[in-house]
């Protein structure tokens, strides 16, 4: 699985904010999709109002969120 940095911005009528998540998928669309999924489900945001601006795949010593890290130096651990 690879990491990936989903960047955006949900643009309510009332609300404009930016997000950068990052997402363990096997390919980018699988990322985009989670964060639909994700936006959706925590902060009742439709579809039409997210704005995906830029989807990369990190590397392990650029991953942020410290539970990533954990899990994905647990995964290289256990391969090799």
């Amino acid at each position: 699985m690879k990491v990936f940095r989903v960047t955006g911005e949900i643009l309510k009528p009332n609300l404009k904010t930016s997000f950068s998540k990052e997402i363990i998928a096997a390919k980018s669309e699988h990322a985009v999709e989670k964060v639909y999924a994700e936006l959706g489900s925590k902060h009742r945001v439709k579809r039409f109002h997210i704005k995906i601006v830029n989807v990369e795949e990190i590397p392990p010593e650029q991953i942020e969120n410290p539970l990533l890290k954990k899990m994905i130096s647990g995964e290289e651990q256990v391969g090799q």
